[in-house]
């Protein structure tokens, strides 16, 4: 079994190579997964000998040599990033900047890690869905070597006609997040190749994905598309799943180490919770994340209240309110993050209450089509 202290590595594929995956399975041969287990493995940072006094489980981040842009999908409180242009070259996605940091434990947080392998075994694993029951796209879509694929071809045209431009806007763009692999490896989460923090991101990510799925299935089932809201409640419910396991973990944490636990918490929510497609790009658009999470926000698919209310929820679910005992440092985490959700609260309110100009920008996703922001 691979030791749970050395679990995550800095993207989402973290329970992929390791026997108590929670993602599904993809149907592909024994030599190719333990090629990607290998890659993965190469992708894990060592286990440094610094130590950080301030946060014992994990250490200090070195000072990067540039300013580092922060992304935000789930607030929609947009904040700036900075681009180097070049006439000679084309446009390319913004990349993260900053420098990443090489997590370090003591030997006793390691020991914890280490001694939580049996209770994974037993908690974790039960989340883990059978091969057999797995589902791929084309499970829910016309067979085309049937008798009557014409014809089920039609009808799906025709139940797409009903759907307006911007649902599927915000459809494609979800339908990006949960297929961007390949951006996990280019994204710096901030989570600083941390067990805590990265066990509490993925908490978040993966509520904040169920929340969105479950929206675009609920707008599916409005506009009379039974097959495609099932599609949609599909993908959400494997979200679920994800979030359960992941919580679960940081309860854990939160039972044998809080203060360590408490201090990821404040640590990972000043930073805030950037999402994994926030480097999207299609060639045209260069503010096209930001351009997709403004329709989101106003279609009621994933929007600011619902940030503060994955917070407030996990604040519960971890009942972070209620621990004793936290060091000087762990109570004024505990301050900030049981109060952090009605601040964002607060400040998105007096963000809706500012007059916006209807923008409108035309989206490549539906052939360039002008969509309201």
């Amino acid at each position: 079994m691979t030791p749970l202290h050395i679990l995550y590595s800095n993207n989402k594929e973290l329970l992929l190579s390791i026997n108590f995956s929670i993602l599904p399975v993809k149907k592909t041969s024994r030599a190719t997964r333990r090629k990607k287990e290998r890659k993965m493995a190469l992708n894990l940072n060592p286990i440094a000998l610094k130590y950080s006094h301030k946060y014992p489980s994990f250490a200090l981040p070195p000072k990067p040599n540039r300013k580092s842009p922060k992304f935000l999908r789930a607030s929609t409180l947009s904040s700036g990033s900075t681009e180097v242009e070049s006439l000679k070259k084309p446009f390319s996605p913004p990349r993260e900047v900053h420098v990443q940091v090489t997590h370090s434990m003591p030997p006793e947080k390691i020991e914890i890690f280490k001694n939580l392998e049996g209770w994974v075994e037993e908690n974790i694993l039960v989340h883990l869905k059978p091969v057999e029951k797995c589902w791929q796209p084309q499970d829910f879509l016309p067979d085309p070597a049937s008798d009557g694929f014409h014809d089920q071809f039609m009808e799906l045209r025709d139940r797409a006609k009903e759907i307006p431009d911007d649902y599927f806007v915000v459809l494609v763009g979800d339908m990006i997040t949960e297929e961007a692999l390949p951006t996990y490896q280019t994204m710096d989460p901030r989570t600083e190749n941390s067990p805590y923090l990265g066990f509490i991101y993925t908490s978040f990510q993966e509520r904040a994905t169920f929340i969105s799925h479950g929206n675009t299935a609920r707008h599916a089932k409005e506009y009379g598309d039974s097959k495609l809201a099932q599609i949609c409640g599909t993908i959400a419910s494997d979200e679920k799943r994800h979030e359960t396991a992941y919580t679960k973990i940081v309860e854990k944490l939160f039972e044998i180490d809080p203060d360590a636990t408490v201090l990821a918490l404040a640590d990972m929510m000043r930073k805030k919770i950037a999402m994994p497609a926030h480097l999207m790009y299609d060639g045209h658009d260069d503010n096209l994340f930001k351009h997709f999470s403004s329709v989101a926000q106003r279609l009621g698919v994933y929007t600011a209240k619902d940030y503060a209310d994955i917070l407030e929820f996990l604040v519960g679910r971890w009942r972070v309110e209620e621990i004793t005992g936290l060091s000087s440092e762990g109570r004024k985490a505990q301050d900030y993050v049981c109060g952090l959700p009605q601040r964002i609260r607060r400040l998105e309110e007096r963000s809706q209450g500012r007059a916006k100009e209807a923008r409108y920008v035309p989206i490549s996703w539906i052939f360039d089509k002008q969509v309201k922001l």
